[in-house]
């Protein structure tokens, strides 16, 4: 990401709908596949400013790993030096089926090569132990928000499954997410882009502001409450979340 995109996230990421939400929502996936006890070991992989892992300290071992330095210094005063390191999620500095789970969130839409990644992963993970990925989802939401941050795509829901290594994984869940956000972010972003195309000034993203609080706490209800349940699989959504068991 650009630099200046470390400043934004960290200081919306504590209060923000999206942000607060997405954690929570990881955290209870982990809780209902395989909970953690203290000697476990989570791997953050592209921790952006260390927050996830900082949250999960109490719960387990923490390692937080990116490869840009911004990145790397925020979470080093969350959770010391020792607790992160340099790396990217095809060349992690893990030992072979060392990590008990290993979380990228919103991570692989920035890696070229995204199909190594799960196969990096896949090296790292213990038989039992799971991966949770979260990314964006669907290119007609494509917008400058993704440029800023150096993606290289949004996802379907069966082209993230295509990138799964299935003699390495089993699929526990693959849902997309953030689903009644969806038209509004559809709406928004269709236009901005006119707005662009038509040589109109864009407003501030709506990404690096905290709504007022009502709508706020209402956007993290229907966003954690639709991610968190299992029985209806949507078509679409802004993301889409996938949990894996290593075999």
């Amino acid at each position: 990401m650009n630099p200046d995109e470390y400043a934004n996230l960290a200081r919306v990421e504590t209060g923000h709908w999206f942000y607060v939400g997405k954690r929570q929502i990881v955290r209870h996936w982990i809780q209902h596949v395989r909970p953690l006890s203290p000697g476990d070991l989570l791997a953050d992989c592209g921790a952006g400013t260390g927050t996830f892992a900082e949250e999960m300290v109490p719960h387990c071992r923490v390692l937080a790993i990116d490869d840009h330095e911004e990145s790397m210094e925020l979470a080093r005063r969350k959770l010391g030096a020792d607790h992160v390191k340099k790396g990217s999620c095809t060349d992690l500095p893990l030992e072979d089926k060392s990590v008990d789970v290993l979380t990228a969130l919103d991570v692989i839409e920035h890696v070229e090569h995204d199909r190594q990644a799960l196969t990096e992963f896949a090296r790292v993970t213990r038989p039992g132990g799971i991966v949770v990925i979260t990314v964006p989802a669907l290119m007609s939401l494509w917008s400058d928000w993704d440029v800023a941050l150096h993606h290289f795509r949004r996802y379907t829901r069966p082209a993230l499954l295509d990138l799964v290594p299935r003699d390495a994984f089993e699929v526990v869940h693959c849902n997309y997410v953030n689903v009644a956000a969806f038209p509004l972010v559809l709406m928004v972003r269709k236009w901005r882009a006119l707005k662009t195309k038509l040589g109109g000034r864009t407003d501030a993203r709506s990404e690096d502001d905290i709504p007022p609080a009502p709508i706020n706490a209402l956007l993290r209800w229907s966003f954690v409450s639709l991610a968190c349940q299992r029985l209806v699989p949507f078509p679409f959504g802004v993301g889409l979340l996938a949990v894996l068991r290593r075999r």
